[in-house]
């Protein structure tokens, strides 16, 4: 089994990816071996947690592999959109959703269609991707517009207003920065067989202590080679547009992981990743202040200092 390559300096030993890097080798090497959803299967470990402090522009973006960030700075805004269609991600060549509707196509209809040419015709066939691309209400219908019903006589009811829980939490930050409620929820079990993909990312809190806004994502199932760097930036780039928009500073990101875990078959990558390490501190401008944090654009976002080592990559399971 591999083992975490040793910080060769008292710098370096406190550089915050060292906390990523011994999940990745404990879990390679301690994991629970186990069959799970995909069929490809994987090692485990339940209940992780990782610290990381975003004050003066630092992010959690990682140096033992270059992460897209751009790509993941535009999920993060398609979630605030409220969209399900992968449609407006592909047209911005952002692919990490397209195996789920391609999937579902195959399975429904029997036409084998390769994934590019299924993406393609997304792209070029609005109506083919209004019916063929839509992933059910995920993460951002469910933070945007939570689903409610008012009773509509003869014991029926009706749909009501949807809740735009990100808003509530801006205005929560601002009108009651002591409250325990600042929450985003993703998981409404009452929708999660229409999803193609119960949130994983599922409920974000965040804390004001003093002038600093902190904040929490807890994700139920992780994927720790491929999805946990996204996702601590997509978290990080949240609490720090949040606290931009209520007027904080950015404070500290705590992530929490329950089911965490490495595919079977991303074994080359887990080795060579742990064979490096960390370097190097990635900074982020937000250079400008919209009216609203659903205003924001991938031309706002400005990144200083970050010189990763080489891509890494390895099958999605799906």
């Amino acid at each position: 089994m591999a083992t975490t390559a040793q910080p060769s300096d008292s710098l370096a030993r406190r550089h915050w990816e060292w906390q990523y890097l011994e999940l990745m080798r404990r879990i390679w090497t301690d994991g629970d071996e186990r069959r799970d959803r995909t069929g490809v299967g994987t090692r485990s470990v339940f209940g992780a947690q990782l610290r990381f402090d975003l004050a003066d522009g630092a992010m959690p973006l990682l140096s033992t592999k270059r992460v897209y960030w751009k790509t993941a700075s535009r999920e993060m805004l398609w979630f605030l959109t409220g969209s399900t269609n992968i449609r407006p991600l592909v047209l911005q060549n952002v692919k990490i959703w397209n195996e789920w509707p391609h999937a579902r196509y195959v399975r429904e209809t029997g036409d084998a269609i390769a994934l590019d040419d299924f993406v393609a015709r997304i792209a070029g066939d609005e109506a083919f991707a209004s019916q063929w691309g839509d992933l059910g209400p995920v993460y951002g219908k469910q933070w945007v517009d939570w689903p409610t019903y008012e009773a509509a006589g003869d014991g029926l009811f009706r749909r009501g207003p949807g809740i735009n829980q990100v808003a509530q939490v801006v205005d929560s930050l601002q009108r009651n920065p002591g409250s325990r409620r600042h929450i985003i929820e993703g998981w409404n079990v009452a929708e999660l067989d229409t999803m193609a993909l119960p949130p994983c990312h599922k409920t974000y809190q965040f804390h004001v202590a003093g002038n600093r806004l902190n904040g929490l994502m807890y994700q139920r199932s992780c994927d720790v080679a491929l999805g946990l760097p996204f996702n601590l930036w997509g978290a990080a780039l949240l609490t720090r547009m949040l606290a931009q928009q209520t007027g904080y500073e950015p404070g500290e990101l705590v992530w929490m992981g329950g089911d965490v875990h490495l595919y079977l078959n991303h074994g080359e990558l887990v080795e060579a990743q742990l064979s490096r390490e960390p370097s190097g501190q990635a900074r982020l401008n937000i250079l400008r202040q919209p009216d609203t944090i659903f205003d924001y654009r991938i031309e706002d976002f400005e990144i200083v200092d970050y010189e990763p080592q080489g891509a890494l990559s390895a099958p999605v399971a799906v």
